[in-house]
Parts: structure tokens; C-alpha cells; sequence
């Protein structure tokens, strides 16, 4: 829902900004002006002396436009970090086997799925993030390993020690993985 969102209000903020920049660069280039546009000609000011100090002796005016301005730039915050936060799976449904419904939080699992490959032989430290859908969960692992561990024995421990029980006593079909990993800083031993 939030894609759409962020879609269709990217989508007004443009069309809104290229038809008033594309009218004021009609208006500059000598296109005669509607009789509602609120520039006359290329020699006209956006706001003449009169407009700008309208309102200034109103005890009412700099208030409501701080408070404008502060819910725009609250709505516009809220907006980015919508668009910028990761959106974790918030449970992930368990197969019961008697037909009832049961859940695991996402949170949990993704506790769980670091501290069984936090154990794992070179491991260093893992993070575990649940990513997708309910129906199709998927993990992103971030393994640091030890510099003498090969990576490609590590995740094969990963892939059948924690990822396949975790994929069996959740019931899932299939539990995708998506796995970066990296090499610890260990520095070299120092040599006199």
C-alpha cells in the first residue's frame, strides 16, 4: 500500500512541478498570459511589494505559516523514513498439523536464525533480518566469518544446519535465503 502511496504523490509533486515551471517558461518567453495566471508578462514579478507585505502587521499570519511549514516538513519526514525503513515480515504462520492456526513472530525467528548460526564453526557474528511475505518468507543473513573459514563450507553449515530445521519446524515450503558474507578484522600477527 505504501508503494502506491509513494508512487502516486511522487507522481503529483512532478506533474505539479513541470506544468507551473513549464507556465512560468511559457509566460518569460513572451506567451501571452490567461487572465486567472498570476504572472502577467516576462517583466512581472512572483510577488510584487504590496503581496509581500500584506499580511505582515497580522498578528495571525507568521504563526500559521510556521505551523504550515512544520506539518509539511512533518508529512515529508514521515514520508522519507516510510520510504527508507526495511520492512521486516512480522510473523511468519506455523503448520500445526491438526488444521488450527499458529504464529511465530518474525522477531523471534530472526532471533533464533542469529543465534543458531552465531554457533556455527568460524562464525563471528551473524544478523538476520525476515524479509517477504507471509506465505513466502525469506531471510537476509549477514555472516562474518572467521579469515581462515571458507566461505563456501560456511554456508553450506548455514544452509543444513540452521536454514533447513528452521524451514522444517515452521512448516514452510521453501525459506529463501539471501546471504552476504564477510571477513572478521582480524589484524596479522605482528613481526619483529
Amino acid at each position: 500500500m505504501l508503494a502506491i502511496v509513494d508512487r502516486v504523490l511522487l507522481a503529483l509533486v512532478g506533474l505539479a512541478l513541470f506544468l507551473g515551471a513549464g507556465a512560468v517558461l511559457a509566460v518569460g518567453l513572451g506567451v501571452p498570459a490567461p487572465s486567472w495566471w498570476i504572472h502577467d508578462g516576462p517583466h512581472d514579478v512572483l510577488l510584487d511589494d504590496a503581496e509581500r507585505t500584506r499580511w505582515r502587521e497580522a498578528d495571525w499570519w507568521w504563526p500559521t505559516v510556521i505551523a504550515g511549514l512544520l506539518v509539511v516538513l512533518s508529512l515529508a519526514l514521515w514520508w522519507a523514513v516510510a520510504v527508507v525503513r526495511r520492512h521486516r515480515l512480522a510473523a511468519v504462520p506455523l503448520d500445526t498439523g491438526d488444521g488450527g492456526e499458529a504464529s511465530v513472530r518474525g522477531r523471534a525467528l530472526e532471533s533464533v536464525l542469529a543465534e543458531e548460526t552465531s554457533r556455527l564453526d568460524g562464525v563471528d557474528r551473524a544478523d538476520v533480518l525476515l524479509t517477504g511475505s507471509a506465505e513466502e518468507p525469506g531471510a537476509t543473513i549477514r555472516l562474518r566469518v572467521d579469515p581462515r573459514v571458507d566461505p563456501a563450507d560456511a554456508l553450506d553449515a548455514l544452509a543444513r544446519r540452521v536454514l533447513e530445521p528452521a524451514r522444517q519446524s515452521t512448516g514452510l515450503a521453501t525459506l529463501r535465503a539471501r546471504v552476504r558474507v564477510g571477513s572478521s578484522g582480524i589484524a596479522a600477527d605482528r613481526v619483529e
